[in-house]
């Protein structure tokens, strides 16, 4: 199929569309969003519809694909969970147009708004204004709760029951449905001259169901990849359409008598509630990609051979239940190893996404994991000089080298670079992998705070009340700018950057460091110094009183020293090739 067969503009009118609704001819796929129906919405569309005014295009996607779709729509059922055939006409865009167009003729009900009934009416007797800005709209198109005055009751509506029940207000339904009973009543009612404004407005809204046709841009050969990136960009919300939103609806599969149901994202949702962990909350997408790389590793002959859009939208409901007991069980067994093995609360300092892909794999049906080997694996990827996890043909050779040693088959990670420089210049405002890997190895040492010793810095709570990490400059910014001196590293840098509680780092805010330190200068802050890699130096300047005009420089390379150190303490089996490639420095 050539692009230009692609898409495909056409058109049909209003009545075709909501019997061709009615026979379940479309569907509306569940990851559309509720609809949010207001009044004056559906009266404006109506108004623009009598007035002949163009309305957006519906989006119309033609598949092969069957997904799960919404039972009904306004409360009219649309799907039918026998409903087969070979082409699915799925709306994409035109959720909001369709409900309106449906309930206003044939009623129904709206979610949340009650025993609220959305047939809508019309008063034959409000003219067109000269003013295309007039709102009229709001009189000519009414709903019952705009006419009935519950017998007198509510007096605004007192004029509109009485031209209710002479005939001068009546369903779109009966002009649509019951056009010759209409214009007799009128008949009968004296309006006998065929040229009277009621009776031309009668013929008109009666022109709107035989002329007014509303417009269609059909999607046909497109692949699940493009969908989504048209839904994201078409989509008002600007919510964008992800690969397990179809994946969802494609595997789901209504409860019968002889068979379970399944729906992926209950699933999920249900795993989410087991625990209280921050690494639960994880997106959607990444668990979709956990299964997947399991069900490529366990279930041979899947078809499932990686964990990109092709091969996401062809897992099967099937295929998840195969693995699923025993792939909650590897996703909790990550979770903890990242949690509770490496002092990481919460998955903002996890270097790279792909870790629970390639540690799911890994401790799934896995009896003995090798947690010694496990802290070696995530410090080497996350420390290396190159990324060395940064696409999937990186992952699947991960997921190899770490089926090697689950198997008792000898493992080698290789040369291990890492360079100073990188280190040295890493900002703690940046999002990459080796800013989270060094705040990640803060947290691995579990530190305590500066003031109250006993304390640990980090916990869920922190993790819980907000994203980024409570952190503290060694050196002020605002000291360092204020006292350059000779210094050219950045002050930055998150070498001189250390994790502290909220209340401490308050009361040291941006103080010099020779006059803080003094106010912590006991054994107790001497025995945890180590754990935030902080050299002996800050506490002899602090005690003569002085430091040298490179303060800063000479700090962070002390500190990067005692970082080198305990990684490579952590790597005892590999060989550290440490680096500079600073020509500066």
């Amino acid at each position: 199929m050539s692009y230009t067969d692609r898409i495909h503009p056409t058109d049909k009118g209003i009545s075709t569309y909501i019997e061709e609704l009615l026979k379940k001819n479309y569907q509306i796929p569940t990851f559309q969003r509720n609809v949010v129906w207001e009044k004056d919405n559906v009266k404006k569309l109506w108004d623009s519809i009598y007035k002949f005014y163009p309305l957006g295009s519906i989006l119309i996607w033609k598949t092969g694909i069957k997904l799960h779709n919404h039972k009904e729509i306004g409360g009219h059922v649309i799907s039918d969970p026998d409903f087969s055939r070979p082409e699915y006409q799925h709306i994409l865009d035109g959720q909001q147009r369709t409900t309106a167009l449906l309930t206003a003729l044939q009623g129904g009900k709206i979610a949340g708004k009650g025993d609220f009934n959305p047939t809508l009416y019309i008063d034959l007797t409000i003219e067109n204004a000269e003013d295309p800005e007039d709102d009229l709209y709001k009189k000519r198109f009414l709903f019952w709760d705009d006419i009935d005055d519950k017998n007198g009751q509510i007096k605004p509506n007192i004029g509109k029951m009485t031209r209710f029940k002479d005939g001068l207000i009546v369903r779109l339904f009966d002009v649509k449905h019951n056009y010759a009973d209409v214009e007799r009543a009128l008949h009968n009612k004296g309006y006998s001259d065929f040229d009277h404004p009621i009776r031309a407005n009668l013929r008109k809204i009666k022109e709107v169901f035989d002329n007014y046709r509303l417009s269609f841009i059909e999607l046909k050969g497109i692949q699940v990849a493009e969908v989504c990136q048209i839904f994201e960009r078409i989509n008002r919300e600007g919510e964008p359409l992800g690969i397990f939103d179809i994946v969802v609806a494609k595997t789901y599969r209504p409860q019968t008598d002889s068979n379970y149901g399944f729906y992926l994202r209950e699933l999920i949702d249900n795993f989410k509630k087991q625990r209280d962990s921050k690494y639960l909350e994880i997106e959607d997408l990444s668990y979709l990609q956990i299964l997947a790389v399991i069900i490529n590793q366990n279930i041979q002959g899947s078809g499932i051979q990686n964990i990109t859009d092709r091969y996401l939208t062809n897992i099967k409901a099937e295929q998840i239940e195969n693995v699923w007991q025993d792939s909650q069980k590897a996703i909790l067994k990550t979770f903890d190893f990242l949690e509770n093995h490496l002092h990481l609360k919460g998955p903002q300092l996890i270097p790279y996404r792909y870790f629970y892909l390639t540690l799911a794999s890994y401790f799934f049906r896995n009896p003995k994991p090798n947690y010694a080997f496990l802290k070696q694996y995530f410090w080497y990827y996350s420390f290396h000089n190159e990324d060395l996890l940064e696409n999937t043909t990186h992952l699947f050779e991960h997921v190899k080298l770490l089926s090697q040693e689950k198997s008792g088959a000898q493992t080698n990670l290789g040369r291990f670079l890492i360079d100073k420089n990188k280190l040295r210049t890493s900002s703690y405002t940046a999002k990459g992998r080796l800013s989270r890997a060094l705040l990640s190895f803060y947290a691995y040492q579990e530190p305590k705070d500066w003031k109250n010793t006993d304390r640990n810095v980090l916990s869920d709570v922190y993790y819980v009340l907000t994203d980024k990490p409570n952190l503290h400059h060694v050196f002020p910014i605002n000291y360092v700018n204020k006292n350059p001196g000779k210094n050219k590293v950045n002050a930055n840098s998150l070498m001189n950057i250390a994790y502290l509680t909220q209340i401490t780092n308050i009361e040291i805010s941006d103080q010099n460091p020779l006059e803080y330190v003094k106010q912590f200068d006991n054994k107790a802050f001497e025995s945890i110094m180590k754990a935030h890699f902080l050299p002996s130096e800050l506490l002899d300047w602090s005690r003569s009183d002085r430091m040298p005009e490179n303060a800063l420089d000479h700090f962070i390379e002390e500190r990067m020293e005692l970082i080198l150190q305990s990684i490579k303490n952590n790597l005892p089996d590999l060989n550290v090739e440490v680096f500079d490639s600073s020509t500066t420095l």
